[in-house]
């Protein structure tokens, strides 16, 4: 009965799956490119903490290609930021999807004006603007930006997005565009993962996970109890070297599918789910990324597809069970890879826990310790945690004690409250107080905010934490300044050595000049704003997120 329920429910994800394939038939995208069309990566490709969630295509290596609407819409928003997708423009189009093209050098000519209006009427650099609908309208094939490699990119390219209109739930834009692109490579597999379950469960006789080659597998591996298993794969593609996350797992165990995800849509509230789907702890420790057939109890990813057991396998019975994966990417090119898990009986270890608490998943949690107070709400996590508090006094002037809550490489889904008292107050003004994370001989600033007493923020890790002062201000540098009269190529490096840079603004001859930081380098983005042949003063101020600041005045 249980079988058949299965594949019942297998044959229903099927129709879904071809409901979604066939939805580029149905809506016409003209692709944003004159040439041909490659990428360099794809929708659902495994990032840090989140899918990647879109298409990357690739710029032959250089900026300034023009970008096209790839259907009649409105321009609903514009973003401008140091990170992420650095420039972006949001098209609104009547089928109920908006499109999101990141990394562009720059606008078109209407839409670049109205940006720089409010960024000189404002003197700020990022900005993120909500024009009134149908003040920017553009037709299919009409040129809204030239591509660039802005914000967080590693080299040129364009980043495109297919939003629904009102959710910003991100879908795979593959269907529209995979007539543009050409696909005969099938996924790869590299390494298999088998997990016990903690005191149900070993494999080759241990309660430890274990980690093989495709190569070391073909000897049947034994187990007992309860188990489930990962698999490590990339997908490829015609004309390029680059490789991709793959579209669809699917593992079946004698012929009964236990576990199916199709990456084709993903909730902005889902992305960072990515770390109960991947083995966290692997890629913290060795960077390996291992996809889990198996669906925590706090996993909510509409992508993930199991049968009564989550995913996990009970091995009870001594004999040969035989274990498929099937990897298949969007242009239907599939790998099937095959292992045996032989069934041989033996001692399962009783588990003990390690932590001194454990944290439920399905409830709030609060941490309490002298001076500290940590509050994980529902939903946090994917599993109950086990945690250990310790606690350190880093030395007799530090201003709070160091608070270790070490839950070993689990994932948080989101911000927690974290408060930290202050032990020792400083002649400083409390805004000079920040939390921050301890990660060996790094530490990272986290924020907060200073409470009678008590310095509050919020945090989506683990680890060490303690309260620290900031009275530095930030270095500010010119660049190559005798090469300013020539090229009017402004440019400041600025850095910060415990907080980080919180604000900047540079003024020549006390008007403010539009300056965007990339990589910690201040680059002047108006040059035809500063006259040649002509002496100027400028000022920079530049201020760190614990308010210390920095003016350099100089003339040229």
């Amino acid at each position: 009965m249980l079988m058949i329920d299965l594949r019942k429910f297998f044959l229903l994800l099927v129709c879904m799956v071809s409901l979604v394939s066939r939805a580029g038939d149905t809506i016409k995208y003209c692709t944003p490119f004159d040439f041909p069309l490659l990428l360099s990566a794809n929708f659902g490709e495994l990032r840090p903490n989140h899918f990647h969630n879109g298409l990357d295509f690739k710029t032959k290596g250089t900026v300034g290609h023009p970008v096209r609407c790839i259907a009649d819409g409105y321009v609903s928003r514009v973003a401008v930021q140091h990170g992420g997708y650095g420039q972006a423009i949001y098209i609104t189009h009547p089928d109920g999807h908006t499109s999101v093209y990141g990394h562009v050098l720059s606008f078109a000519p209407e839409v670049e004006k109205y940006v720089r209006d409010y960024q000189y009427a404002n003197e700020t650099f990022v900005c993120y603007l909500y024009p009134e609908p149908g003040r920017f309208k553009f037709k299919k094939g009409d040129i809204i930006a030239l591509s660039g490699n802005e914000g967080a990119s590693a080299g040129p390219h364009l980043h495109l997005e297919i939003r629904k209109t009102g959710t910003d739930e991100y879908l795979d834009p593959m269907p529209y565009f995979k007539k543009y692109i050409k696909d005969t490579k099938a996924p790869q597999a590299s390494l298999i993962g088998l997990y016990p379950v903690k005191g149900k469960g070993v494999i080759d006789g241990s309660a430890n996970k274990k980690i093989y080659t495709l190569a070391s597998m073909k000897s049947p591996v034994q187990a007992w109890g309860q188990i489930y298993a990962a698999i490590s794969a990339k997908d490829y593609m015609d004309g390029t070297t680059n490789f991709y996350g793959v579209h669809s797992v699917t593992l079946y165990v004698d012929s009964v599918m236990i576990f199916r995800s199709v990456t084709d849509c993903v909730l902005p509230d889902e992305n960072r789910m990515i770390n109960t789907f991947t083995d966290y702890d692997e890629l913290v420790r060795t960077r390996r990324l291992l996809m889990c057939s198996y669906k925590s109890p706090g996993n909510l990813l509409r992508l993930h597809h199991t049968g009564p057991g989550n995913g996990v396998i009970t091995i009870d019975r001594e004999r040969d069970y035989k274990f498929v994966y099937v990897l298949e990417d969007n242009f239907g090119n599939k790998s099937t890879y095959r292992f045996t898990v032989r069934g041989k009986k033996q001692h399962i270890p009783e588990y003990h826990m390690k932590g001194e608490e454990l944290l439920p998943y399905n409830r709030t949690a609060i941490l309490q310790r002298p001076g500290m107070e940590f509050i994980i709400p529902k939903g946090m996590l994917y599993d109950d945690t086990e945690v250990t508090v310790r606690i350190s006094d880093l030395d007799t002037m530090s201003v709070s004690l160091e608070y270790d809550i070490d839950a070993g490489n689990t994932p948080l889904h989101g911000y927690c409250p974290l408060a930290i008292g202050v032990r020792k107050l400083n002649t400083v003004s409390p805004d000079k107080y920040y939390v921050r994370q301890i990660d060996g001989k790094r530490s990272y600033y986290v924020g907060g905010e200073y409470d009678n007493g008590w310095m509050r923020a919020k945090v989506r890790n683990f680890g060490k934490y303690s309260v620290a002062v900031d009275t530095v201000p930030p270095s500010v540098v010119p660049v190559d300044k005798a090469k300013w009269r020539s090229t009017s190529n402004i440019r400041f490096k600025v850095s910060d050595r415990h907080t980080g840079i919180g604000t900047y603004k540079v003024y020549i001859d006390g008007k403010f000049v539009l300056f965007g930081l990339k990589k910690g380098i201040l680059v002047i983005q108006d040059k035809e704003k500063v006259r040649r042949g002509v002496p100027h003063k400028l000022e920079v101020i530049v201020t760190d997120n614990c308010g210390n600041e920095t003016r350099k005045q100089l003339s040229f």
